[in-house]
């Protein structure tokens, strides 16, 4: 591992089918059920039913109408970490807790150098990071790492928790840095987009964009959504 950035050949990542997403929000509660048990351990919540509920979500799930008339359609847009080939959240941190793992291009955070300091937050576009208020840390995603490669786990479950548990098989799991790879050939026959490519930091996941409603009298150009949903998504964020 290095807290400096790296590039690496095997760039593992999340593909996510817009399409197919039906906002149930399994992924985000199976993610927290494995994880408030492993080394991420323990995912708090405070006030969880009142109105300044805080708490620690590795995958948050966005809902929103596209489009207009019969051509609109209800969009659910997962976010997570998007383990950035120039992660900008590595370079800010000042005692090198979080790092970019050279030997598969996940991005982790070392609990134990973590100072709470929040920089890496400030730094990530994507507000991908999340803020234990209980332990004074920084966490995310994983790509539940203490998962993929346990031998423990039967092989077919060596997966993220997201993506073993979405009943839309919405979430798709593998080597991006692989052109021939099961991912990367999806995304290339689906038209498969980085999200806010603009800001530079060359994030590995991709996301699949709808797919034109065939009954609609004017349905959107897939290309032109792809770009509203990204854009959309960045206001999201930004909020």
């Amino acid at each position: 591992m290095t807290s400096l950035p790296v590039r690496t050949e095997k760039k593992l990542g999340l593909v996510i089918d817009l399409d197919t997403c039906v906002g149930c929000h399994a992924c985000a509660v199976n993610c927290k059920e494995w994880n408030t048990s492993g080394p991420s351990a323990p995912l708090t919540d405070f006030d969880p039913y009142g109105a300044e509920a805080q708490g620690v979500w590795f995958n948050r799930i966005h809902s929103f109408e596209a489009g207009e008339g019969a051509a609109g359609r209800t969009v659910h847009f997962p976010k997570s970490c998007l383990h950035c080939e120039d992660a900008p959240c590595v370079t800010v941190c000042p005692t090198g807790a979080s790092m970019k793992r050279a030997e598969d291009g996940i991005v982790l955070v070392d609990a134990d150098k973590c100072i709470g300091c929040k920089l890496c937050s400030w730094a990530c576009p994507y507000g991908a990071r999340e803020y234990d208020h209980d332990h004074g840390v920084m966490k995310k995603c994983t790509l539940c790492v203490d998962r993929i490669y346990n031998t423990d786990v039967p092989e077919r479950e060596r997966l993220p928790a997201c993506v073993a548990t979405c009943p839309a098989s919405a979430r798709h799991f593998g080597d991006l840095g692989d052109p021939d790879s099961e991912v990367s050939r999806l995304v290339a026959a689906r038209g498969g987009y980085a999200l806010m490519p603009e800001q530079g930091c060359r994030p590995v996941n991709r996301y699949l964009p709808p797919r034109n409603a065939t009954a609609a009298p004017a349905p959107l150009p897939q290309a032109g959504l792809a770009a509203r949903l990204a854009e959309w998504a960045g206001k999201l964020i930004a909020r």
